[in-house]
């Protein structure tokens, strides 16, 4: 079979890139001109980000590293990859944008895999700050709601037992009060 001058696959370049596209399952749908030549058509499937879906030799493709360097970052114990029931390691979307992570951290900054490890514990350690943090202010909320409607009974039982008296501005017990042009009680003449 000869392929055309300037092409080194001919024709068949854009059928293989199409397939290769369909295989990297880039979540656009296949148009018409993308079906391959059987009539099939891409399917997107979505799964949760931590559910262990790739195999070794993918998840290095989808990280541009090697399975050697993979299983390397686990027995460090930089990634941890779930298990089949028959032991092959699977790899969530998450473990690899953590490969990836890990692979700038060494490759832009300069870091060894201890350096790495380290921001990696680092990170976890934030997270669960950040997670008791949260924890500790709804615990926070609800004391305040509740002080807010003890104190809101604690006013309703007392409104008929206080008064502010004209000049002092002090709260004071109603029967302490003594009010300037008050009768007293034991004149007994009714006027």
């Amino acid at each position: 079979m000869s392929t055309p001058a300037g092409t080194p696959e001919g024709s068949r370049a854009p059928a293989a890139r199409r397939a290769r596209d369909r295989r990297a399952g880039d979540g656009r749908a296949a148009s018409p001109s993308q079906v391959g030549q059987r009539g099939a058509a891409v399917t997107r499937v979505e799964v949760a980000i931590d559910r262990g879906v790739f195999m070794i030799s993918v998840a290095a493709e989808l990280a541009n590293m090697h399975p050697q360097t993979l299983r390397m970052y686990e027995a460090r114990g930089l990634i941890e990859p779930r298990r089949s029931p028959k032991g092959t390691r699977l790899y969530s979307q998450e473990d690899v944008e953590k490969l990836r992570r890990i692979q700038g951290m060494t490759a832009e900054l300069g870091l060894n895999l201890a350096g790495v490890e380290r921001v990696l514990d680092l990170e976890a350690e934030i997270e669960r700050m950040n997670a008791r943090i949260e924890e500790l202010e709804l615990e926070a909320l609800h004391a305040q709601v509740r002080l807010a409607e003890q104190l809101e009974e604690v006013r309703r039982s007392f409104r008929a037992e206080l008064a502010v008296p004209y000049r002092g501005g002090e709260l004071v017990r109603l029967a302490d009060v003594r009010w300037p042009f008050r009768r007293s009680r034991s004149s007994g003449d009714g006027a």
